[in-house]
């Protein structure tokens, strides 16, 4: 049984950081993605991973701020969020391709979806 388990949320002030873990059970996935949505909005992107983990991609607004990475060993990626804005809480969700995207950050080429983890920032 496929399974993308999500931790690590929680409530944080503006400007910490939280690390976003997600677990993957059932087999072996190619690219990674964390999405997000914020409550009365649609879910965007975040970033993304190769299966190598030489390739990731960023949404704009969390660039130079999130860092995504993989444990291939684990069957594990990472989302390292630091100087969280209060614009930032949403659930936030794994997800996990089967075909290898490079680190496409499109939406439609992930395969799994993880239950979510909810993240806030207060200010």
């Amino acid at each position: 049984q496929v399974q993308l388990v999500e931790s690590g949320g929680g409530t944080v002030q503006a400007g910490g950081s939280l690390r976003l873990s997600c677990a993957a059970s059932g087999r072996t996935f190619r690219s990674y993605g964390w999405f997000r949505q914020a409550p009365g909005k649609e879910r965007e992107s975040v970033a993304a991973i190769s299966w190598s983990g030489g390739s990731t991609s960023y949404a704009d607004s969390v660039k130079g701020r999130f860092t995504i990475s993989r444990d291939n060993a684990k069957n594990t990626v990472y989302l390292q969020m630091n100087s969280l804005k209060p614009e930032d809480t949403a659930v936030y969700y794994c997800a996990a391709a089967t075909f290898s995207y490079g680190s496409t950050l499109v939406e439609s080429r992930y395969d799994y979806w993880g239950q979510g983890t909810q993240v806030t920032v207060s200010s």
